[in-house]
């Protein structure tokens, strides 16, 4: 019905994912009557003024989304109306911030700045904020105690923004989004990104709105709880709530725990801790297969030392070396599972290492940390169950911890069920398989290590990396400090959204969806003479009743080198990183005049796996890039944006969106030189579709 009033750029806007979610339900009309950008009524509906219908979707998309803010925070807090105003005010500065790089200071309010400022505003400068943002209200209330206001805004300033900023914090600069792109390290966004084509969980992924929506939902908890009268520590609700979800999801029991972690590396730093608490106190011989294709911090975290210059905390650490309270006894052993040629070394040698090694170590009578790899960034599994149980038939009792690195989470309930049955630590993330954002792990911790921190304290320097609300409550956890990791809290609850929905289907048509597209990835890359697939693996599982995780969900492969036609040399890794990239980006306006196909493959977002860096005969000396594509939870319990497919045309879509991922490889290699010259980088979205 307003159609005619509608501009263009609203109604793209209007269209906005992120925003969509958001607004949820609620009625946004138009005021073209309205001098103000926006008014929020008594029924909390949202009324769009006239600087909403200019041309320019920016300013449109910013006072849209302070609208909702506001609305939202009225709602939930009635009888703070200026502490809602603000925290308003403060989200919507920091949202702008996200969507452009300009200097807005000529065409945006002057509480902006003042909003979006790292620290808190003076009380005057709040007071003013206030007497600008008043009209957006129903009817403005008596004036506030400005000094009371400032002092609550003091101990909200740091947390208290849009959930796209707030996901990137206790993490480390990975997670940061450059401005430029819209992107974070890995390619992707703490926004839905549904144009994209993404078949990244072996890196990382963008949102959907489905975890856009459930780290959204676990914000405004979070405010409202801030924003009334009660004194509850909601942020310690969430963090009760994800150790619970994840245990139901899989089944653990009471006498068994979650500790919360920013990442598989801090997952391999806390399992150190808990093996130097078992028993005896022997110092640790820490196994770590493949550790090239794990982390690339993780063989630093291994011996308990800091493996990067900052922590998810933020504090500046020394990296290299020894985190206090971590002995220097521990000692790290390599074993690889590729030979010098990049293939893989056959199962029974890796096998045979381990048990060497490790009865090796046991003889010196020091305490054997042994990991079972399942999955690699490549797929790869190891060592196999018969070789563990040969171990521990053998090995004098408490004296070896096996861990079990899932960290791509690729496995069944069951088969995790199976491994904490066996007395077995499991580091699982929510941020690979699951699709949740980038920086979310926990280790689960069976009954007998849990048992470990019932008196013995843990070391001090992990005061630096976490939190005891992120621990079950025991007593080892004194040494820790009270607080919480909001960005990690955020991050959680977004993949918790993906699990559930992927609980939600039952186990036939996992396995159903899972074989059907990868069984149509593999043909689509064995098909194109310019990808060469790596070795399938066999995955050395034991048979569990109706498990779906016996196949490889992570399919690896080389790229031809351009003009290299008559053999086939691969990548070598800095160009594959290319290649990552330009998939990610569009290439349109790059490109020579084209047909109208190309052109819009050209212009496709593409987000695959990261390049595994990997020896190649071919070579020499350099290393290849193998490029991923993964079958994700998503692909089975569907993108929120295919709603009206029914699961035949959605796996259809799926299929064809993998041939089309294929195709831009080779177009990208038609026209390599073409591409280097202009280098693009990555975007959020197409640039047909990018905001001013």
């Amino acid at each position: 019905m307003f159609a005619h009033q509608l501009t263009e750029g609203l109604i793209r806007v209007l269209e906005r994912p992120d925003l969509r979610v958001i607004a949820g339900a609620r009625r946004v009309r138009l005021a073209p009557d309205l001098l103000d950008p926006f008014r929020v009524t008594d029924g909390g509906d949202v009324l769009l003024g006239a600087p909403c219908l200019q041309d320019g979707e920016l300013l449109a998309a910013f006072y849209l989304r302070h609208a909702l803010e506001l609305a939202h925070l009225l709602d939930i807090a009635p009888r703070q109306p200026v502490m809602a105003a603000l925290c308003a005010a403060r989200t919507a500065a920091l949202f702008l911030r996200l969507d452009t790089t300009r200097d807005t200071s000529a065409i945006t309010p002057q509480w902006v700045t003042t909003m979006a400022a790292p620290q808190v505003a003076t009380p005057a400068a709040l007071w003013a904020t206030w007497q600008a943002l008043s009209p957006f209200q129903p009817a403005p209330p008596h004036a506030p105690d400005i000094t009371a206001v400032h002092a609550r805004m003091e101990r909200l300033w740091h947390w208290t923004g849009p959930t796209e900023t707030l996901m990137a914090l206790g993490g480390d600069a990975r997670l940061s989004i450059n401005p430029a792109t819209g992107l974070n390290h890995y390619g992707c966004s703490h926004r839905p990104r549904p144009w994209a084509v993404t078949f990244a969980s072996s890196t990382a992924s963008s949102l959907s709105e489905r975890g856009f929506a459930g780290a959204e939902a676990a914000r405004l908890r979070l405010i409202a709880a801030a924003l009334s009268d009660a004194d509850n520590d909601m942020a310690a609700r969430l963090s009760d709530e994800i150790r619970q979800r994840i245990s139901q999801y899989f089944g653990l029991r009471g006498d068994e725990g979650v500790i919360l972690a920013p990442s598989g590396t801090d997952c391999e730093l806390y399992t150190l801790a808990l093996a130097a608490l078992a028993p005896g106190r022997r110092p640790v011989s820490n196994i770590l297969i493949a550790p090239e294709e794990t982390g690339s911090g993780v063989p630093l975290a291994a011996r308990g030392c800091h493996f990067a210059n900052d922590t998810a905390l933020g504090h500046t650490v020394p990296k290299g070396q020894l985190i206090e309270g971590f002995p220097d006894t521990t000692q790290v052993i390599n074993l690889p599972m590729r030979d010098a040629d990049g293939q893989q070394i056959p199962p029974e040698q890796v096998d045979a290492d381990c048990l060497r090694v490790a009865r090796a170590e046991l003889a010196r009578g020091r305490h054997v940390l042994l990991h079972r790899l399942d999955l690699s960034k490549t797929g790869l599994l190891a060592p196999r169950m018969d070789t563990l149980d040969a171990l521990d038939a053998t090995a004098p009792a408490g004296q070896v911890d096996v861990v079990v690195d899932a960290c791509q989470t690729r496995l069944d309930p069951a088969r995790v069920r199976d491994y904490l049955d066996r007395g077995w630590l499991v580091m699982i993330t929510g941020s690979k398989f699951f699709t949740g954002p980038p920086f979310c792990g926990a280790v689960l911790v069976p009954a007998p290590v849990m048992a470990r921190l019932s008196a013995d304290g843990l070391p001090p320097g992990l005061a630096q990396y976490t939190h005891r609300q992120a621990w079950p409550d025991n007593t080892a956890t004194d040494v820790l400090p009270s607080g919480h990791n909001i960005g990690l809290v955020l991050r959680w609850h977004a993949a918790l959204a993906e699990m559930t929905a992927l609980g939600e289907v039952d186990r036939a048509t996992v396995t159903q969806r899972l074989r059907e597209f990868l069984s149509a990835a593999r043909d689509a890359i064995t098909g194109n003479p310019d990808l060469s697939l790596l070795p399938p693996v066999a995955l050395s599982r034991p048979a569990l009743p109706d498990a779906w995780d016996d196949q490889a969900t992570i399919l690896s492969f080389f790229v031809r080198a351009p003009g290299d036609d008559a053999t086939f040399r691969p990548l070598p890794l800095p160009q594959a990183r290319q290649l990552y990239a330009w998939l990610n980006a569009d290439l349109s306006e790059i490109l020579p005049a084209a047909d109208p196909g190309e052109r819009s493959l050209a212009a496709l977002l593409c987000h695959v796996g990261q390049p595994v860096p990997l020896a190649h005969p071919a070579l020499d000396d350099a290393l290849a890039g193998a490029l991923r594509i993964s079958a994700g939870a998503r692909l089975v319990s569907g993108e929120p944006s295919h709603d009206g497919l029914d699961s035949r045309c959605r796996m259809e879509r799926e299929i064809r969106d993998v041939r089309r991922v294929v195709a831009k490889i080779s177009l990208i290699l038609r026209h390599w030189s073409v591409i280097a010259a202009h280098d693009p980088q990555p975007t959020y979205m197409p640039r047909r579709g990018m905001a001013d």
